[in-house]
């Protein structure tokens, strides 16, 4: 007599003490911490960085009320005013760097800067690292007009408040490993400061487990469609790693894992976290590096070999985007704070903050994780090894069929291999480290052992 697949799952829990579907735990401190993002600081935020009147990455750099400069240094003045709360744990500088004419959108040799707050993690033996990112920069019309006024509230002042709103937060908790809150420069420009601190990270050989970055994220009415959602935003993923090698191409195209790039694995991270952290907010997976034939700040580590998304609003406003502050035929044009949704923004931030902390408080990924395929069945054996570092409370097995975006179902373990009742045939499968507060690391695709 035949079995069903879902008789075989009940044998399977009923005679394997150690496994047991996924029970999602949620931990009480990241949950406090969500509460902790305020509306009004972000709108404070975001107006205080309007009031630089340009934040043009050739603008002036001297004066301390309008231009980059000034832009960069009350910035930093913020991370100072955290790290004080942090007692010293939080430093922070302006990373100053220079950039060549490129006869393109650099007119002149430039010297550009970061700011960048670090928080260092309390392990000396985790040398893992975390990134989260905005622009400083803003721009008018004519992307090499330095002088006009440029508010930038939504592009990027959103994604800098988020990170500044993180920075804030965050570094009044203490994390085992190393976090970095940056608000880069010369995005408009062509990306500079992203690719600069990116260079950084890879010339070092940071073991960064992922950047995140957030540009455009306070919007939720769409200009000529006028849709309005302030319950969804986008991440871009990309598909096939930009430095993908011959024979991990090869492995990919015998697994058929073009959609399970590890910028991808991080998105469906993304949305697994906010869907448990934050109500009335649904990540939509974007399946290209970033909107068509455009990029952003986590492009530049894409290319490095990290592992890179970028959060953007649902809904974009070309009105209230690269757009010189005027009125014509009764419209109103340009990137100003009245045409954002704070409430919105908020919401976005708080998936950050879950996410962020999340993966700040995660054990390390299991190793060397494999799917056997010595035998035909119409089961599947996965086998891992345990990561050093950080005791493990056991592991995730996440499971989809093959046309789903989404992880659709989980199980726990706590052995380093299991037999479950769900063909490779038919799905996909990976495994994420967890600790007993629920913090989860990011899923690995397994490799095929024969």
């Amino acid at each position: 007599m035949k079995r069903t697949v879902l008789f075989q799952l009940f044998l399977l829990l009923l005679v394997a003490p150690n496994v047991h579907s996924q029970i999602t735990t949620s931990d009480p401190e990241i949950a406090k911490m969500v509460q902790e993002v305020k509306t009004e600081n972000l709108e404070t935020i975001v107006k205080k960085l309007v009031s630089f009147g340009t934040r043009h990455t050739l603008s002036d750099t001297k004066s301390n009320t309008r231009g980059i400069g000034a832009a960069q240094r009350w910035v930093k003045s913020e991370f100072d005013k955290y790290a004080l709360a942090s007692n010293r744990r939080l430093t922070s500088k302006i990373d100053y760097f220079t950039i060549k004419a490129d006869g393109k959108r650099i007119a002149v040799d430039s010297e550009l800067g970061n700011v960048m707050a670090t928080l260092k993690g309390t392990d000396p033996n985790d040398d893992r690292v975390l990134i989260i990112s905005g622009h400083l920069d803003s721009r008018a019309s004519d992307v090499m007009d330095a002088k006009s006024d440029a508010p930038g509230a939504n592009d990027d002042g959103s994604g800098v408040a988020c990170v500044m709103e993180l920075a804030r937060i965050m570094s009044q908790r203490e994390f085992p490993f190393t976090l970095i809150f940056v608000a880069v420069v010369g995005e408009e420009q062509g990306l500079y400061g992203a690719k600069h601190l990116a260079d950084v990270a890879k010339a070092q050989k940071w073991n960064l487990i992922a950047m995140l970055n957030n540009d455009m994220i306070g919007n939720s009415l769409s200009s000529g469609t006028q849709l309005r959602d302030n319950t969804q935003v986008r991440v871009f993923s990309e598909t096939i790693p930009y430095t993908e090698t011959e024979a991990e191409a090869k492995m990919r195209k015998a697994t058929n894992r073009d959609n399970d790039s590890p910028s991808r694995q991080l998105a469906r991270y993304i949305k697994t976290v906010t869907n448990q952290y934050v109500p009335q907010l649904d990540i939509q997976l974007v399946y290209r590096n970033d909107r068509f034939l455009r990029g952003g700040d986590h492009t530049p580590f894409s290319q490095n070999g990290f592992t890179a998304i970028r959060f953007c609003e649902m809904n974009e406003n070309y009105d209230h985007q690269h757009q010189n502050v005027r009125k014509e035929n009764n419209i109103q044009y340009g990137d100003l704070p009245e045409f954002m949704d704070f409430e919105y923004m908020r919401k976005v931030t708080c998936s950050n903050l879950a996410t962020f902390s999340n993966l700040a408080w995660s054990p390390k990924a299991p190793e060397n994780v494999g799917i056997e395929v010595k035998e035909l069945t119409n089961s599947s054996v996965l086998v891992w090894q345990a990561p050093q570092g950080k005791p493990i409370f056991g592991y995730n097995i996440l499971i989809r069929e093959t046309s789903a975006s989404h992880w659709q179902k989980a199980v726990f373990t706590k052995d380093n291999k299991i037999e479950i009742p769900y063909s490779k045939d038919n799905y996909f499968f990976a495994v994420q480290s967890v600790d007993a507060l629920g913090h989860a690391s990011l899923p690995v695709f397994p490799i095929p052992i024969r």
